[in-house]
Parts: C-alpha cells; sequence; structure tokens
C-alpha cells in the first residue's frame, strides 16, 4: 500500500515538536504501508511573514527519522490567500504526489490540508481519508474557509477525528456518520511509564518536599494558564510548600508573567523553558499532579503521557478528555473556572494514588492508533471512486 500524507501538523526544521502525534503513528504505519508525507508550507513574502511563525525558517532537507516527509512552498499571503491556500497547495503538490503514484491520499487538519488532499486524490482517482485534531473543526475561521472544509468533511471517502466529541462534531458539520471514526491518540510507553520521583526532582532540581503541580505545553492562554495562575495563588496561602511548574514556550508567556507578578506568586509558579521531549517524562515523574485546564482539546497526548507515567491529572471536561481521565485517575473541572480548578488541584494532592493502577488505565502505546489508522486505509483500497477531476 503506498499512502500519500498532505499535512503540516508534523515536524518541520522551524517546529521540531509540531504533529509529534500525528508522526509517532506515521513511524507505525510506515512498518506496513510506503508511507509519503508532502508538507505544505504557506511562503509568505518576506516582508509579511509574522514574526511569531516559522515560515522563513523552514529547511527542506530536515528528515524526521522513521518516516519519509517532503517539504513544498505554495505562495500565499497572510489572511488574504487563506480560501486559496488549499486549492494552491492541491496545485503545488499534484505533480510531486502524482510521480509517487499513491493507492490513498491522507489529509491531516481538515482546510487547507485535507481540502489540498481531497482534490489531489479525486485528479488520481484514488481515495481520500482526512483527520481532524481539534483547532480545525473547533476554530474552522471564515465563511469560505468553513465552506472548504464542509466540503471536506462531505465528500471525503473517511474521516478520522482524534475523539469521539471530535467526531460528532463533525456530523454536525455534515459528514456522512457511516464514514467518520474516533481515533484517540497514544504516547511512547516506553519512555512514559512509572518512575521515582525523588529521582526526577533531583534531575531537575526540585524541592523533594514541595507538593508539585506541573503544566506542560504551550504558553497559550487558551490553555488556561491564566486561570491556573490564580488556582494556585489562592491555594498556596494554605499550604505553603505548593509549587508550580509551567513548562514550555509559547506565544503567551509575557502575559503569564504579569498574572504571576499581579498575584504576587513568583516564589512559587515557575515559567520553564521548552525542553526536549526525553525530558517531558522526568516533568511528569517529578509531579504529584498533572495539569491542563485548557479551554479547546481533542485528544491531548500530554495527559496520556502523565497517566502512563501513573500520575494523576487534573484537566477541564471538553473535548476528548472525558473520554480518557475520570476520577479514578484524577479530576475533571469545568473551564475558565480558577476556583473549581483550585479546589479539584487540592483534592488530588490529598488523595492517595497507585501509580501502577493510574498506568493501567492510561497507557495506550502509538501501535493501538497506527493499527486502527491502517483499518480505515485498508478498507479504502478497493472501493470503486467518483469521478475524476483536475486540481
Amino acid at each position: 500500500m503506498r499512502v500519500v500524507v498532505v499535512t503540516r501538523y508534523f515536524p518541520s526544521s522551524g517546529e521540531p515538536a509540531q504533529g509529534r502525534s500525528l508522526y509517532e503513528t506515521l513511524r507505525i504505519v510506515s512498518r506496513s504501508a510506503e508511507v509519503r508525507v508532502f508538507y505544505p508550507n504557506a511562503a509568505y513574502p518576506r516582508f509579511l511573514q509574522p514574526r511569531s511563525r516559522s515560515y522563513g525558517k523552514l529547511d527542506p532537507a530536515f528528515r524526521p527519522p522513521g518516516v519519509s516527509v517532503s517539504y513544498f512552498n505554495y505562495p500565499a499571503l497572510p489572511l488574504i490567500s487563506r480560501p486559496l491556500n488549499g486549492w494552491m497547495a492541491a496545485r503545488t503538490l499534484l505533480p510531486q504526489v502524482r510521480a509517487f503514484a499513491p493507492d490513498l491520499v491522507f489529509g491531516c487538519f481538515l482546510y487547507p490540508e485535507g481540502y489540498a488532499a481531497l482534490r489531489i486524490a479525486r485528479s488520481l482517482g484514488v481515495p481520500a481519508a482526512v483527520m481532524s485534531i481539534g483547532s480545525d473543526l473547533n476554530r474552522i475561521g471564515g465563511s469560505l474557509s468553513a465552506r472548504h472544509t464542509r466540503t471536506v468533511l462531505r465528500e471525503a471517502d473517511a474521516i478520522v477525528t482524534v475523539c469521539e466529541d471530535l467526531r460528532r462534531a463533525a456530523v454536525a458539520e455534515g459528514a456522512p456518520a457511516a464514514k467518520t471514526r474516533a481515533i484517540l491518540n497514544g504516547c511512547d510507553i516506553e519512555a512514559f511509564r512509572p518512575g521515582d520521583r525523588s529521582q526526577a526532582r533531583e534531575r531537575l532540581g526540585i524541592d523533594p518536599s514541595c507538593e508539585a503541580v506541573v503544566y506542560v505545553g504551550r504558553m497559550d492562554l487558551n490553555k488556561g494558564l491564566h486561570e491556573l495562575v490564580e488556582a494556585v495563588a489562592a491555594l498556596h496561602v494554605n499550604r505553603p510548600r505548593l509549587h508550580c511548574y509551567l513548562v514550555g514556550r509559547g506565544p503567551d508567556r509575557s502575559t503569564i508573567e504579569d498574572a504571576i507578578r499581579a498575584y504576587e506568586a513568583s516564589g512559587f509558579m515557575h515559567i520553564v523553558p521548552g525542553c526536549a521531549f526525553e525530558e517531558v517524562a522526568a516533568w511528569m515523574t517529578a509531579a504529584d499532579v498533572v495539569t491542563l485546564p485548557s479551554h479547546m482539546e481533542g485528544c491531548p497526548n500530554v495527559i496520556l503521557e502523565a497517566l502512563a507515567c501513573g500520575r494523576p491529572v487534573v484537566a477541564t471536561n471538553i473535548g476528548g478528555i472525558p473520554e480518557i481521565l475520570n476520577d479514578s485517575c484524577g479530576r475533571l473541572v469545568p473551564p475558565r473556572e480558577p476556583s473549581q480548578l483550585a479546589e479539584a488541584l487540592a483534592s488530588v494532592l490529598d488523595a492517595r494514588w497507585d501509580p501502577q493502577l493510574i498506568c493501567a488505565h492510561g497507557s495506550r502505546s502509538w501501535s493501538v492508533p497506527a493499527a486502527e489508522l491502517m483499518e480505515v486505509f485498508e478498507a479504502l483500497i478497493g472501493k470503486p471512486q467518483e469521478g475524476s477531476h483536475a486540481c
């Protein structure tokens, strides 16, 4: 089986941690199928490149191991060209994809990549499968982008989502229910497993006697980090050993630092620069509780990784989070409610947890979603396709 994947949700030289869930899944799929990733990069004129984005840093020679990938630029303008980006990406990639002669085209992220994948597949007369990861359905964008997204959902031969909540959302937007399937993410159960908390804290320089709340992810207010600052500041009044570690980089770091100063929390709230993937497991292991108070999510890997490490989690009851987290391994809270977040954190810190039981609940290796995705691909191969047309 020859599978083309069209996506920007994948590691690149500018964003090496981007799309890790897809990358890990495809690494395993590549053992059973010939997979080629085509990364369509919206190349803006130099004077219009946003400072917060990494388009200018794209290195076409970058090669994450285990998956064959090629990086291609297509011309674009910020915001203005977005309704055309799917068409431009398809036009740019079609000759390269045709030369590869795939049996199936798979687009990850509904627009523009999923739209490009659909157009390419129809031009070649092969099946088109697409995947939604969350923000592509939760924040569709302008009316033309929304129209293209709904076209993808209606016309793709298979629609995969990373949780059941997103699958229902896809159906609500026009995807035929019979063509949809939810496939939860996995994690690296070799890297993420129960370990010694004291050793992890010594490695990271964390006080062995403190109560450690750990967040790992983007410094993004949509992750509920302002609420986390408020919740931890309130808890610290009666829990002087409490410390919170925010591990990651992102656009809202300065705003979060302002909030920490405003709550006079600098002594116990610590922003840690983003770490290498190998260090994430150490932070999980060092934690008493891992938290993700997001406003919007699909199937967040950070929760699966924390559970695989045997650590309880406090997270918001949104997206696919209730599908992987319950009271046996943490607490669910509503988003944007710092008082309830504080209460849940205190509840978890006061309880006794068995790391092995939490691990047994949460461990799901990457081989599981890879096998489920292969089932989707295999079911499409050989089915009669709609008439082809040119990009």
